[in-house]
């Protein structure tokens, strides 16, 4: 049954892949490897459906088509119905052969993930950080390969609920793709072998960087309810994306952990805030710094803003005894200097290529694992900077901290969590010294 929403506000953003077979009797045994039905040639359907239409998620199929010729777009979901129906008639332009969506298989509001979750056997989740965990945990309990856009979840107890979810789909042999794309990246895979391998030495520290504009819509729509203004524009309230530290540095610090061999900090102390000169919607901050502490006396130095009008910059920097490392850009520099020279590919095909290839050959791909792990190290940092307190990683993992209202209590109806002022000025999120997280 669809769930209607009002109208459109702003801008969304990222995707979902996934699973083949004979559908129908998926969901039944869920255990079993799709490989039996599935040539390795890709010549059977995988159905993939999508959960969220805003950029990211629309640019997921797109991927996931491009990856295997042989998937075929069945169903799609969005908030907002007109999204959907942009997105169809975008993708439908760009892979006429392989989008299938009806009609009866477009669907809106709060519940519209169940009707593609039933009609596929891959599911694309891009929308709203907030209900990444929820919408995964859903998937594969109705034993579906799932694709979880970044980030993971937004807080302690979201986490819980993907680590949930990555051990019953090992237990169901279903597969799990971050869009951590990094893993796939075929200049960042090498430099941080060559890591790994001692060409820099020990490494002493590393610098994180991811300081731009800010994400989405900046000015408030006209129209329309406050609820469906904050539904529209995720990036802008902190309820529903976790703000920039989880939702932007979480790439820079799933390449910093997988640098360091998958080790997680000891503790975090990050400042963040909002600037009085950017009276933009929302309440999310707009800039954040975190430092990050290491058992082995390592400190990874975090940064982001989303300033407008200042200096940009999206890098990773591994400092080593012998050189430093950047693996955004392939490159070594130091006493064994290195310049990626291989074959290159997009990270967002190759993720879809390596993961619907691992389902049709019975192995499926599962990143639970580094996908949590990675996603409450940025959280970890996020709940310092609103804080204003040293966090360490102990007292997050056994955090069941939520940031309200708890996803599966989020309705059409509900109070908006946060409301403007007269002149249209959102209180900001957090007070560093006064809000308590843990």
């Amino acid at each position: 049954m669809k769930d209607q929403s009002k109208t459109s506000t702003g801008i969304s953003r990222r995707g979902f892949l996934k699973h083949s077979t004979a559908a129908a009797s998926l969901a039944a045994t869920a255990g079993l490897a799709i490989s039996r039905t599935a040539h390795a040639a890709g010549s059977d359907v995988i159905k993939i459906g999508m959960v969220g239409c805003g950029g990211r998620c629309t640019g997921a199929a797109d991927n996931a088509m491009t990856a295997d010729p042989g998937t075929r777009l069945v169903a799609m979901t969005d908030l907002f119905p007109d999204r959907v129906q942009t997105s169809r008639n975008n993708l439908k332009n760009r892979k006429p052969d392989q989008v299938e969506v009806d009609d009866a298989h477009c669907f809106s509001g709060l519940g519209g993930y169940q009707g593609v979750i039933d009609s596929v056997d891959v599911v694309l989740i891009a929308c709203a950080a907030k209900f990444h965990p929820m919408y995964l945990k859903a998937g594969i309990d109705a034993g579906k390969h799932v694709f979880v856009e970044k980030p993971h979840g937004i807080d302690p107890a979201g986490i819980k609920v993907v680590s949930e979810a990555a051990e019953l789909a090992k237990q169901k042999k279903l597969g799990i793709l971050s869009g951590l794309q990094s893993r796939f990246h075929p200049s960042i895979r090498e430099t941080i072998q060559r890591v790994h391998d001692g060409q820099i030495g020990q490494i002493v520290a590393i610098e994180e960087n991811f300081i731009r504009g800010p994400y989405g819509r900046t000015s408030r729509p006209t129209g329309i309810r406050e609820l469906e203004v904050q539904y529209g524009n995720q990036y802008r309230f902190s309820w529903l994306c976790g703000d920039d530290v989880p939702q932007s540095l979480v790439h820079n610090m799933d390449r910093a952990t997988w640098a360091l061999g998958e080790t997680t900090p000891v503790d975090a102390h990050g400042l963040g805030g909002r600037s009085g000169v950017q009276n933009l919607l929302g309440d999310v901050f707009d800039h954040h710094s975190v430092v990050y502490r290491y058992a082995n006396g390592v400190r990874a130095y975090a940064f982001c803003r989303t300033t407008m009008g200042c200096y940009n910059e999206n890098s990773s920097i591994i400092l080593g005894s012998k050189g430093i490392a950047y693996p955004v850009h392939g490159r070594i520099t130091g006493e064994n200097e290195w310049r990626y020279s291989g074959p290159g590919e997009s990270p967002y095909v190759a993720e879809h290529r390596e993961f619907l290839t691992s389902i049709r050959n019975g192995e499926p791909l599962n990143c639970g694992d580094y996908m949590a792990r990675s996603t409450l190290v940025c959280i970890m940092g996020q709940l310092s900077c609103y804080s204003g307190k040293l966090v360490s990683w102990d007292e997050v993992t056994k955090s069941d901290y939520v940031i309200p209202p708890a996803p599966q209590d989020c309705t059409w109806d509900m109070d908006p969590p946060t409301a403007p002022d007269e002149n249209g000025v959102y209180p900001v999120c957090a007070q560093p010294g006064v809000t308590k997280n843990i």
